[in-house]
Order: C-alpha cells, then structure tokens, then sequence
C-alpha cells in the first residue's frame, strides 16, 4: 500500500519502536524520543501509539517497513510480529508504512565499519553502538546489507508482545479476571467459559491504559509460528502473474513518460531536436530534463519510441570511456599513495614473503549490472505544496528528503508510498529516476505522471558493481599455507553512492576488502589490504556488496596456495579456520558432497568458504567437462544464520543467491567505449539458464550466537566454488571473470 492508507477511524498502532509522550509499546534504546510518523494522519476519534501494529474496525494492520525486493521481507516481519501478538498472518494486512525516522536501521551502518562480525571486543561493540546511534540521528530507513531479520528481530516481537498484552490487560480490566485466566490466539483474548473478545473490541479499552512494559518474549521452543514454513502472501500472485509492482500502478488521468539522457554517464546534453518526434502519434511532450530529454505519450510504448527518435547532441563523459583505460587505472592505483585501508595485518609479510620461492597471481572482476526484472519505474503528482510518489524503493527517507528538495518542498509535504519492487539487488537504493519524474512533474503540475525506463536506459543508466583488479602473494611450507598477501584495487561504492544523497563518505571504504580482509583464518602471515582507485563509472551496491566480488579473489588465491602446498582445500581450510561455527559449516559442507570421494574421469569439485554480514557460508560445486564444454552438475551450501525463522524462505533464498553467484560468474560483464556500455539488454548480458542450473542441496545450521539475514551471503562462494571445480576438473585455472572468456558452459 506504501504510505499507510488514511488510518480507519478507531484505530489503535501499538509497537516497540519509540516512546511517543511517555506512552509505548516496547522499549527503546535512547531515552530520545523519535516521531511517530502516524500522528499527523490520524481522523477524529482515531489513536496511534505506535507505528507496527493497528488495529480497527475493519481488522488489523501489521506495518512492515523493510522494503519486499523480492527477499520475502514482508512475510518475516509480519511473522515476527505475529509470533508474539497471537494472530494469523493471513488473516491480517500488512503495510510497507511511511518514510520515518522511527523506521531507523540500527545494524546496517555497522556494515561500512571496519568490525570483523564475528568479534565482540570492545572496540566492536563499541563501533555497533556507535553505528545504531549515527543511524537513529540520521532516521537511517534502509532495506540492504542483509539487515532486516537482526534490525527488526527483537523490535518487533516486542511490539507484538507489549501490545498482546495491553489487550489482555484491557480484557482484564473488563471481565474482573487474572490473567492466568486469559489466553491468546488468533486475533482474540479467550475466556475460561469459551467466549472470545476480539483485539478489535479490546483496541479502544487498550488504548486508554499504561502500555504493559518489559514483556518477556517466548523462548525458540515456545514458538507457535517462527521456526515453521510458510507460504509467503506474494508466492500464489507471483506465480500466477497477477502480481502488482510498481510498473503496474494506475490511476485516473494518467499519463505516461520515459527519459533519455547520455548513455556516457556524466557527459550532459548541449542540445535537442525534437522535431520528428514530437509528430509521432500520442506524443503529448517533449521536455528538457537536466541530463537530457523526457516524453510524455498517451501510453509507454509510444514515449518509448518517440524518445529514440530525438536527435540528442550529448557531451563527452568526464569518466575513463574504455575498460581498457578503466583496468589500467585499477593496475595504476597499486600505489601507497592511493592505500585506503588495511584492516588485516598479521605477523610481518614482507618478511615471510621476502625469500624463497612465492606463489602469485592477479585477478581481474569486471562491472556487473544490477538488471532487475522490473526497470525502474515511478508515479509522480505535484500540486500545491503536496508531491505524491509511487515506486518501489528501498531508501523511502532518501526518495522523500532528496524529491523534496528539488521540487522546493519541506520534506513533510512529500508522500512517498512504497510499492511492490520486481527485483532491486541494490538498485533500488538509489533515487535518479525518481528524481527525473520530479522534472518532468515541475514541468506539468497537478497531472499523475507514469515514467518508465526503457530496458536499454535501465541498463546504460545503472550504477553497475564496481571492476576490480587485484594481486596476490603468498607462501607455502611443509603442506602448509603460511602466508597470505592479497591487494585489491577498485573505486569506493561507499563514495560513490553517498555522494549522489548528499551524506559524505568519511574514512576508509570497507566495501572495497569486504568479504576478505575479515575472514576466519589464522594464517601466520595475513594481509589485505584495499586500493582506492579514482572515481570512474558511477558505482553502487550490488547484491552481496564487496563480498561478490572479493570472495572470488579471497578464495581462488587461497585454493592456489592449498594446491601449492598439496594440501586437500577442504582440509586446509579447517586447519586454519579459527571460528568455531565457521569449522561447523565446513564440516558440513564435506560431509554433505562426500568430499574426498571420486568423482570419476573428467570431473572435479571445488569448495570455497566465505563469512559476510555474519554469515559463514560454505559452497562445494561439482561439474563435468564434457565434450562440449563444462556443466554444473551439483551444488552444495552449508550455511549459518544462528535461527532460521523460516525454513522454505531460508532455502529460496540461499539457492536464489548461489544461481545469481554463478550466473554472473558464467558470462555477465559491463564493458565501456566511449563511456558507454555495450550491453543493454539480457541477450548480453545472460546469466544461467534454466538448462544449465545444477542440482542445488542447502543446510541450514544454527550454531550461531546472533541471529542473521541470509538474503545475500549465499552469493559470494559461489563463483570461486566453480573456478576452483574447474581447475580440479580440467587444471585450467580461470583468474578472470566471466568464465566464459576461458571455458564454454553446456
């Protein structure tokens, strides 16, 4: 629904997130308060207390405001809740809520800090502190970085618990009965004679008491719904083709719009003609935006057209326009002077590594774009001192502050309501496109305007995953690895992406080593270390951040130096992994491929390991080489994320992430001439194809002492599992992505 509807009359919001004039549900970290978005919405006769849970007359609203990109985000939250507040999910409506501070994310800051997640030192429970306060005073609402379960873990299931027990207590104020004669379950407080008064009847008589404070939550034995497999309310209209996304949203007196600016980012327009395009049927407008033209047709199709047909006079790119020139500034930036951070350094490598024989390599990972199934798309409505935006985001505050500002508003009077997204992998944490209907609604005020991008504008104008190149060194003795140098060259998402909302980008950029300065291996002599390339093309954050690429470079160096060593790579990896919940998964992993067996001729399985966001993940993979070329036969994931809350979501998502993982691996790459690039729709830019897709096999362990998302860690494995499944299968060791350049896939 994106911004709460206009709340029903008699409708009561109990939660957990803030203490809103000495009234809540639930507790809260600082004695600060936060805002209650709903205040400002509500009708005569109506109260809010807090933004999770409303219920009115016509039932109960769960607000759920971690953005659906696909992840299942919705189903969790609402279980969460749920869990605690005794109702059945389907039974209720969930509501993506507004744009609001008291919708902070309290754990993703921590992501671009440089704490290893399996530490609790001071230091990096001091730096999470220090992380969930800068996100509470910026109102940080963020979906990314696998932070919805531990962000929202805890806060909603007390707001379900605080508010299923300010209904009890109402009951009891009611019946004159203690509360060990009171039960809860399915929307109702149960008598002792076998009648029920429903939360709806208990909202207004709650609503009037002292919220029940400090509720203890059920234990994980306890749970009636979390730990269960659920259907997820989205998979019978995404099956079925009748799900609404963004793209499909519709109102009166619509009209519809796309853009085209410079496919070379950063180059400009110096002039239009548009005196062709503006005779082609259902043209309404043609209209200069900042970086280039926008249509207004009587339908998509017909903008779409028109807009290729305006001759556009672009400027030249201020960015390196050649991946020639791009992988040659990586290689340049190799330098003490360009040296952002070296957040592992252990023993002394330049000593171990300063006589005998060293093994080395380089790696090369180029950009990779986002491409999601729904291109990006919005509705905007500007009118007297209101803008109303549709659009599936997941920075609803970013969308409202930035919209604001460029429309000459008070954040307040902009309305962002969130809508079902067809996909993201971090695309959606950016604003541009809503930023560009914003002009083309200055240029048309009071008229709902449809702008969608084209297939080709959404992949020329994406903020690909950045290119990388790096060097590795390292020592081996006596079937040991006994030293590990790795040097990884590339431009800072982290910069890149904060610069366009207007944050700054203090410090070394964590992206840059993520997913390999910070693993579990206690090598003698340990160092990596990150190169800050110049800014080239625009960046941004893509599925698994700097873990996707950065697990391929960890990874594949360190099967090299297991094969130097003669050591079995498994094997290795245990003798030095130095986490305990880590060993478990790689533990698992063998014993769940039968690793060491035999394959039999032509075949080969690899095994890489990483740990992001929290996560360690586990990936053996076991291909053929066949006469034709490679195939993907099996896959197998061990993975850790200390509860599964959901056991069939849990594996979705896990399989989700190892596809994309070897997908990109394959073939999927974004090259530049002339700044621009020269894929622009999926003939180029493939992927695994359903024939191709190997037999996957998921576990799902629960050793870890905090619980952790699992949208994005299964990623990062997944690539250097296959290479190193290649070399065991054929000797030929692939050091560049996509693999493609160097085998054929069947």
């Amino acid at each position: 629904m994106g911004r709460v509807r206009t709340i029903a009359r008699r409708s009561f919001l109990v939660g957990s997130a803030a203490v809103l004039g000495g009234v809540a549900f639930g507790t809260y970290l600082y004695k600060r308060e936060v805002e209650n978005p709903l205040l400002d919405q509500l009708a005569p006769g109506e109260v809010a207390f807090n933004p999770y849970v409303m219920i009115d007359a016509d039932g109960i609203t769960l607000i759920t405001p971690r953005a659906d990109v696909g992840q299942g985000a919705y189903s969790v939250q609402a279980h969460l809740i749920a869990e605690e507040l005794d109702v059945d999910v389907s039974q209720v409506r969930l509501d993506p809520g507004p744009p609001a501070a008291a919708y902070y994310n309290h754990v993703v800051a921590a992501e671009g800090m440089p704490i290893a997640a399996v530490s609790d030192s001071f230091f990096a429970q001091a730096g999470r502190g220090a992380a969930d306060v800068a996100g509470k005073l910026l109102g940080l609402q963020l979906t990314g970085g696998s932070s919805t379960v531990p962000d929202m873990y805890d806060r909603l299931r007390e707001a379900g618990a605080m508010a299923r027990e300010t209904l009890v207590a109402a009951a009891m104020a009611q019946t004159g009965m203690a509360r060990e004669q009171l039960e809860t379950a399915d929307g109702a407080v149960n008598l002792p004679d076998g009648s029920r008064l429903s939360y709806v009847d208990l909202a207004a008589a709650a609503a009037a008491l002292e919220p029940v404070q400090d509720t203890p939550l059920r234990r994980p034995s306890e749970w009636r719904q979390l730990g269960q497999a659920h259907q997820r309310s989205d998979i019978v209209p995404k099956s079925t083709g009748t799900q609404d996304y963004g793209i499909d949203m519709q109102m009166a007196g619509l009209v519809y719009a796309t853009t085209r600016t410079n496919p070379a980012r950063g180059g400009g327009m110096r002039g239009y003609d548009a005196a062709e395009a503006e005779k082609m049927r259902g043209v309404q407008a043609i209209l200069p935006i900042r970086e280039g033209i926008a249509v207004v047709a009587d339908n998509t199709w017909r903008a779409f057209q028109a807009a290729v047909a305006v001759n556009c006079d672009w400027g030249d790119s201020p960015y390196i326009g050649e991946t020639e020139g791009q992988i040659a500034a990586l290689n340049a930036s190799f330098a003490k002077d360009q040296q952002d951070s070296r957040f592992r350094d252990d023993g002394d490598v330049e000593a171990a590594l300063g006589d005998g024989e060293v093994v080395e390599a380089s790696y090369q990972i180029p950009y990779l774009a986002h491409a999601p199934l729904e291109p990006m798309n919005v509705v905007v409505k500007l009118g007297a001192g209101r803008l109303d935006i549709w659009t599936g985001t997941q920075i609803p505050r970013f969308v409202q502050v930035n919209a604001a500002k460029l429309a000459g508003l008070e954040a307040e009077q902009v309305y962002v309501h969130v809508l079902m997204s067809g996909g993201s992998f971090g695309r959606r944490l950016e604003d541009d496109y809503v930023l560009e209907a914003v002009e083309i609604a200055q240029q048309m005020p009071d008229v709902p305007i449809k702008m969608t991008w084209s297939r080709e504008e959404d992949f020329t104008h994406d903020f690909p995953r950045p290119m990388q190149v790096a060097r590795a060194r390292g020592k081996v003795a006596q079937g040991e690895v006994t030293a590990f140098d790795l040097g990884i060259s590339a431009t800072s998402v982290t910069e890149s992406s904060l610069g366009r909302l207007g944050q700054p980008a203090m410090g070394p950029d964590v992206a840059i080593v993520a997913g390999a300065w910070d693993q579990p291996f206690a090598i003698p002599d340990y160092r990596v270390t990150g190169y800050r390339a110049p800014a080239m093309v625009p960046v941004s954050s893509w599925r698994s951040v700097g873990a996707s690429g950065n697990g391929f470079l960890h990874e594949s160096f360190m099967d090299e130096l297991c094969h130097a060593a003669g050591a079995d790579p498994l094997q290795e990896r245990l003798r030095l992994c130095s986490h305990d919940v880590s060993r478990k998964v790689l533990k698992t992993v063998g014993e769940m491929s039968g690793w060491g067996g035999d394959l039999g001729p032509r075949r080969g399985r690899g095994v890489a390991f990483v740990l992001a966001f929290g996560v360690p993940v586990a990936q053996v993979v076991e291909v053929t080489d066949t006469d034709d070329g490679i195939r993907l036969d099996r896959v197998f994931v061990a993975v850790d994320v200390g509860r599964v809350l959901d056991p069939v979501n849990f594996e979705a998502q896990v399989t989700g992430g190892v596809i994309w993982g070897l997908g990109h691996a394959m073939n999927c790459e974004l090259t530049y001439e002339a700044g621009v690039p020269q894929q622009d729709n999926y003939h180029a830019f493939e992927g695994m194809r359903l024939y191709q897709t190997p037999e996957i096999t998921v576990r799902g362990l629960e050793n870890g002492e905090k619980i952790r998302g699992i949208g994005e860690p299964g990623v990062p494995p997944a690539a250097p599992a296959l290479a190193n499944a290649i070399f065991d299968a054929t000797g030929q060791r692939i050091r560049e992505m996509p693999f493609d350049k160097h085998v054929r896939f069947v």
